[in-house]
């Protein structure tokens, strides 16, 4: 990241470059994907959700009702989309519902 005298650069790619170069984005995913799961399943899916943390490309949710759990499995593609177009990337490609 040397950058000589005077050379100028925007700050969104200064940043963007720190991140690449300090392999900071898989933390930065998990934090959007807890933030896009708050938004977008709202307060009563959150108040049965214990848990919510991203491997890879799959989401693991943790939820304490076992009915919430099977209802939420019938759509679990629709989620998906939902979550991508909140983190705004393809991030997830599937769903763990535990």
């Amino acid at each position: 990241m040397k950058r000589k005298i005077g050379e100028e650069s925007a700050i969104a790619n200064v940043l963007k470059e720190f991140i690449e170069q300090n392999k900071l984005q898989a933390g930065f995913d998990k934090i959007d994907v807890r933030h896009a799961w708050k938004n977008v399943m709202g307060a009563g899916v959150n108040s049965y959700t214990i848990d919510v943390l991203l491997k890879g490309n799959t989401l693991y949710v943790a939820l304490s009702s076992s009915v919430l759990r099977e209802e939420l499995s019938l759509g679990k593609t629709k989620i998906i989309k939902m979550l991508n177009e909140e983190i705004k990337r393809d991030l997830i490609s599937s769903i763990v519902l535990q």
